[in-house]
């Protein structure tokens, strides 16, 4: 059963609105500025911004009537990335959309990026688009794209140390490491207290205890070989010196 053409159009208004509503949101994400025939959205991929957090500079190309433009070469657009008065590398902006596939968004060119401190980035897009000289300088603010933030108020239920402060007490511990290793030596003139030899003069007289006496008891072993092999030798010359007598005064057989 189809409904009536108003109750239609009454049902289709608030769905454009939402519409409309996430259209503007998306747009107030974004830097947007026309160059020649097309039309450049400029800004982060993934908002809110976190630090430590995998994210991409995005830039979304259409022309004038609206429709996507899937053929900028890699590396056509570049962008550099800027804060606290350092600068990125330039950074080659890559399609996301693949025409074999289907898959991706067309328009939709990438650049890579971890936010590794909290606070106001600006990206420098630069290159061309076809024929057409692109050149834009935009920072993050309330009215452009977000400013990257420490990602502590989504924690739960722990907060964990950000990335910030982690680093800042790296540094504090490498600061300390360094002053203690590099902590000169007392002076040449201060007098050193003399070693304790005593442990040393206990173990030489262990020692030399130990050899004497392995000593004496080798020379103790020695004395009673010789003492039995004398005595054995005595007991053999006794032994048949007694049995040669007893073979002399055993009278003849027959007498």
């Amino acid at each position: 059963m189809r409904l009536p053409r108003s109750r239609r159009l009454g049902a289709a208004v608030p769905i454009a609105a939402a519409a409309l509503a996430l259209l503007v949101g998306s747009t107030q994400a974004h830097v947007l500025k026309d160059f020649g025939p097309y039309s450049v959205a400029l800004g982060w991929v993934h908002e809110p911004t976190y630090v430590g957090q995998l994210n991409a500079v995005q830039v979304v190309i259409k022309d004038a009537k609206g429709k996507p433009i899937v053929d900028v070469g890699d590396g056509d657009l570049k962008v550099v990335v800027s804060v606290g008065g350092q600068d990125s590398a330039s950074l080659d902006l890559v399609a996301t959309y693949d025409e074999d596939t289907g898959l991706g968004t067309p328009g939709d060119y990438e650049a890579p990026l971890v936010p590794t401190v909290p606070g106001d980035y600006t990206f420098h897009l630069s290159g061309k688009i076809h024929d057409t000289a692109v050149d834009e300088t935009a920072t993050s603010s309330d009215a452009t794209f977000n400013s990257a933030v420490d990602e502590t108020d989504i924690q739960f239920p722990a907060k964990l140390p950000s990335l910030t402060e982690i680093t800042t007490r790296l540094d504090r511990l490498d600061a300390r490491i360094s002053a203690a290793a590099s902590a000169s030596p007392p002076p040449a003139n201060v007098a050193s207290a003399p070693p304790d030899t005593s442990a040393i003069d206990a173990a030489n007289a262990a020692a030399g205890a130990a050899q004497t006496s392995a000593s004496q008891a080798h020379d103790a072993a020695s004395t009673a070989l010789l003492v039995g092999v004398v005595v054995g030798g005595l007991g053999v010359i006794l032994g048949a010196a007694a049995l040669f007598t007893a073979t002399r005064r055993r009278p003849a057989s027959g007498t």
